[in-house]
């Protein structure tokens, strides 16, 4: 016992010794970094806080932000010459972006985040963006309000709506990894972009305006085939593609009425399972969606207090979803071939013997596979008054 007692007395200033410590003035906290490809280098743009400048005390009215950037032949390369400009050592440990530029995309990604997966510094709960129709570095250079810093704007903004609208989905890069290397399933990305004035965007102006001159929004679904960029879903394909894989948590569905006009239904539940089969030796898929939702708008003149109509809205309700997870599946079927639904794995559960023969020729199988989409829709709530007081104003 003693000479146990011994050896920790020894051992207990190596142990609580921080041999690799750092101070915190000596990091350049990095929110946000950009990859793009420029020619055969990789451009990295990394959005660094400015520390002064996010005190009440000493800030002076500066951006909080500023960006660093260089060229190199490999990503890690490109951090390292980064030392060039900054004062301080690039620290990634609170990521909240990764936006990747859409040329990098086309030409592939995976090399890319080969350094961003091994980085013992980096966690991996940051969202990952592709940047549609311009470079990161361009996302990156844009001052926004409310969220003075541009990367917690991002990130939370990207959290709220996916957990708010149907037709995005924040994805982290071991989501990502994930779908690039499974068999049976490809990647998704949210797309992010600049709209308005890019060059204004990046001034203070840009905050100092009640309507900002550039904006960052989310936008279409980036589809995947293996790690390159193959195309992108539209805001209708995309809110099919999450009710297929059961990522939408709460959302809004615009329906026609029975006669005319229009009801919006809010969906506050939703809940999806996907079953692969064999049928006369083909891949088949069954997509079974729960939904419970509530009448949230009414333009229409109809009786709420009356269960038929409560039953006529929950049928045109899975009509219209069915439709839209239809529209989405024959998209990726046809024009991108690529099983983002994660068909495959779907088979690969219930028939792992079949899905050994079949998985070499599977993107022979997918363009072909038949999804049986069955939508079960149960309305909840009509709100705190009835019938809609439209009806009273059209009467008058």
């Amino acid at each position: 016992m003693k000479k146990c007692m011994l050896v920790l007395l020894i051992l207990s200033p190596i142990l609580m010794g921080c041999w690799d410590k750092r101070e915190l003035n000596e990091l350049g906290i990095t929110l946000a970094i950009g990859i793009d490809k420029v020619e055969d280098e990789y451009q990295v743009t990394v959005q660094v806080v400015v520390p002064s400048e996010i005190t009440m005390k000493t800030g002076t009215g500066r951006s909080p932000v500023t960006l660093f950037q260089e060229n190199g032949k490999t990503v890690y390369e490109a951090f390292r010459k980064i030392t060039k400009s900054s004062p301080r050592k690039i620290y990634p440990g609170h990521l909240r972006m990764l936006v990747l530029g859409e040329d990098l995309a086309e030409e592939g990604i995976a090399k890319s985040l080969d350094l961003l997966s091994r980085d013992r510094e980096l966690r991996s709960d940051f969202f990952v963006a592709i940047a549609k129709d311009m470079t990161a570095e361009e996302v990156l250079n844009v001052s926004t309000p409310i969220e003075s810093i541009p990367a917690n704007k991002m990130f939370n903004t990207l959290q709220t709506s996916e957990a708010s609208w149907a037709a995005t989905n924040g994805i982290k890069l071991d989501e990502l990894i994930a779908s690039m290397t499974s068999s049976g399933r490809e990647a998704v990305l949210t797309g992010i972009l600049v709209t308005g004035d890019q060059e204004k965007g990046s001034s203070k102006q840009n905050v100092e305006s009640i309507t900002p001159s550039a904006r960052i929004k989310y936008d279409e679904l980036a589809v995947f085939k293996k790690d390159k960029l193959v195309g992108w879903l539209t805001e209708r394909e995309g809110r099919g593609y999450n009710d297929i894989v059961n990522e939408v948590q709460s959302s809004v569905t615009t329906i026609s009425c029975p006669e005319e006009g229009k009801a919006t239904i809010e969906i506050i539940q939703m809940d999806s399972k996907m079953k692969g089969k064999i049928n006369n030796g083909e891949p088949e898929v069954d997509v079974n969606i729960k939904v419970k939702g509530n009448v949230g708008e009414v333009e229409c003149q109809i009786n709420l207090n009356d269960q038929k109509t409560i039953v006529e809205l929950e049928k045109i309700t899975e009509k219209e979803m069915e439709e839209i997870i239809n529209q989405a599946i024959e998209t990726v079927q046809k024009q991108y071939k690529s099983d983002i639904f994660g068909f495959g794995e779907a088979i690969h559960r219930s028939n792992p013997k079949e899905w050994k023969k079949m998985k070499e020729q599977w993107n022979e199988k997918f363009p072909e596979l038949t999804a049986n989409v069955k939508v079960d829709v149960e309305l909840v709530h009509t709100g705190t008054v009835g019938n809609s007081f439209l009806e009273k104003i059209e009467v008058k």
